[in-house]
């Protein structure tokens, strides 16, 4: 007896391997990834500012966090300024160290062509 429900389940793991495939290939996209992201994010927002943690929407408590955090960054101002500007002093140590070693390879590699042929 083949009745289409047999036929169904017969086909079911074939049908699932390539959905499956598709799937893989999709995900491959850079856009697949930010919109998981993106989804991620959203879900993560809606369960912090849902309907169970009403706590976070309330205006005055958004404006405590807001008062808070304004005096720590006006308390700390000094050390945040010294902070940001020995990172971006070592933003520029990287770029120049890493603008070196491409110059070095750059050399290397017109080097190596003049001296292949001498060797043959």
């Amino acid at each position: 007896m083949n009745t289409p429900m047999m036929e169904a389940a017969r086909q079911a793991p074939q049908m699932m391997g390539s959905m499956m495939g598709n799937m893989g290939n999709m995900m491959s996209h850079p856009m697949a990834g930010s919109a998981m992201l993106a989804a991620g994010g959203y879900a993560a927002g809606k369960g912090l500012l849902g309907a169970g943690t009403g706590f976070l929407r309330n205006p005055l408590v958004l404006l405590a966090a807001g008062v808070a955090a304004g005096y720590l960054v006006f308390k700390y101002e000094k050390e945040i300024v010294e902070t940001a500007a020995r990172l971006t002093g070592m933003g520029k140590d990287f770029v120049l160290h890493q603008r070196e070693n491409l110059d070095d390879l750059i050399a290397e590699g017109q080097a190596a062509p003049a001296a292949a042929p001498a060797q043959e």
